[in-house]
């Protein structure tokens, strides 16, 4: 008997052993937990983050898009959503030279769109860019100058001096109309050098001036992007 006892106690050691060992494997790491908790953490405070910086501008937009005043109309068309502008834009300086599309965010920008020979309808959108920047007083800092040349054709040597000159020059590029209906589109009908172009901080295109547009019509618009940024957007890039 006292061997059957022994058999059966070295059984259940052997046993219990396994048991123990079977335990021991399947019990999760203290360490593996903590990563998993420091992950999750840090992805929580990364998404807080970003909606805190994000508040501003979603407000702001909210104030502009959606809560208007009675009678309040705005005078060019809002782009909705607006649309980012492409990273892999092809654009270029006069001398051929590559610039990235990021350069462009940082600023409002007032774009105008035209061959290089630069017809009359090109010429009155310059000259209400300028004009419309310079009335802009102490807020035309936050606004840009562009000029996006869409064809092959040099620009008109006094057309180029026009919007040169100042403290506060254009900025000439070349980009091919086809990589730019790519992000701009112009009114059913009309070409896309038939408008004027307003684009946010960020690289947004998000509002489409009429044709032959009212400068002071425009200015009004201008003014009320202006002031519902002015939380969140700062002079210079």
């Amino acid at each position: 008997m006292s061997g059957s006892n022994s058999s059966a106690r070295a059984g259940t050691g052997s046993d219990g052993a396994s048991a123990l060992a079977l335990a021991v494997h399947s019990m999760p790491s203290p360490e593996a937990d903590a990563v998993t908790r420091r992950t999750r953490s840090g992805r929580l405070k990364m998404l807080l983050l970003l909606a805190v910086c994000a508040a501003p501008v979603v407000a702001s937009y909210i104030t502009y898009f959606f809560i208007r005043p009675e009678g309040r109309a705005n005078y060019g068309q809002l782009v909705t959503p607006p649309r980012p502008i492409p990273a892999g834009l092809p654009l270029a300086d006069l001398e051929g030279r590559p610039v990235d599309a990021a350069a462009l965010r940082g600023q409002w920008l007032l774009l105008v769109v035209a061959g290089g020979a630069c017809d009359a309808a090109c010429e009155r959108h310059l000259w209400i860019q300028r004009q419309l920047r310079e009335a802009l007083g102490p807020e035309s800092e936050r606004v840009d100058k562009v000029w996006l040349i869409d064809d092959g054709a040099a620009p008109r040597t006094a057309t180029l001096a026009a919007v040169r000159e100042g403290s506060a020059p254009a900025t000439v590029l070349r980009a091919p109309a086809g990589a730019l209906r790519t992000w701009l589109e112009p009114a059913p009908g009309d070409s896309l050098e038939a408008h004027m172009y307003v684009v946010d901080p960020m690289g947004n295109w998000m509002m489409r001036v009429p044709s032959q547009p009212d400068p002071a019509r425009l200015k009004r618009d201008v003014d009320r992007l202006l002031r519902a940024s002015a939380s969140w957007d700062q002079p210079g890039r």
